[in-house]
């Protein structure tokens, strides 16, 4: 299964990616006109330019489709080698902060986060479908501050999956709540302080004698 397709697709005729792309992008431009209430499966389809069955036959409804319409948006995040992992991580900061920018990608977060609060198997779905998969970020960033010696190597699994989860949810939720909880923006200068302290951890990170604070 390629990232880009929804989990247990269900069996049949092959699927068409220019269909399902179209999709996806009507039920986010859905959800940005009609919010989560009153956004329908039969309102995605007639946006999207197929039959109502087409949705079904590719989805259960509408929870698994916003999922998956939310999961493809951040499946264009990448970790480019920027040379150093401060580099990296303050790219990837600014890539999801630009990601987030946009009015699809944030009215469909909160709205399927917000829709989690009551729905458990929705929740389940987000981690699978959204969290567990852009976990790929943390486990790639890390890797490579590995081999360049800036990380020590994990022997131990147990705890090397427990510090991936943590670093992917440092990292998210900080973005996340800076820009969806308190608007206000991610920039260089955040990001440089975000990184700074992240890396340094707070008895690391305070400003030198006659240094300059960046955030």
């Amino acid at each position: 299964m390629s990232r880009t397709d929804p989990p247990n697709a269900r069996t049949g005729r092959p699927r068409s990616p220019a269909a399902d792309a179209a999709i996806l992008e009507a039920t986010r431009a859905s959800l940005v006109d009609l919010g989560w209430s009153k956004l329908t499966m039969g309102d995605v389809a007639t946006r999207a330019g197929v039959a109502k069955t087409t949705l079904y036959r590719r989805w259960a409804g509408k929870n698994e489709l916003v999922v998956d319409a939310v999961a493809v948006l951040f499946d264009e995040l990448e970790l480019p080698d920027r040379g150093s992992l401060a580099a990296d991580v303050q790219g990837v900061v600014l890539q999801f902060a630009a990601l987030l920018e946009r009015p699809e990608t944030r009215t469909a977060l909160m709205a399927v986060v917000a829709e989690s609060t009551r729905d458990d198997s929705l929740r389940v779905r987000i981690r699978d479908s959204i969290v567990e998969r852009q976990k790929r970020l943390v486990l790639e960033g890390r890797q490579r501050a590995q081999r360049r010696g800036e990380l020590p190597v994990e022997t131990d699994t147990v705890v090397a999956d427990r510090t991936a989860d943590l670093i992917f949810d440092v990292i998210a939720g900080a973005v996340v709540h800076r820009m969806l909880v308190s608007a206000e923006p991610v920039d260089a200068a955040w990001a440089s302080g975000f990184t700074t302290l992240l890396l340094r951890g707070l008895s690391g990170a305070q400003t030198p004698p006659g240094g300059t604070q960046t955030w």
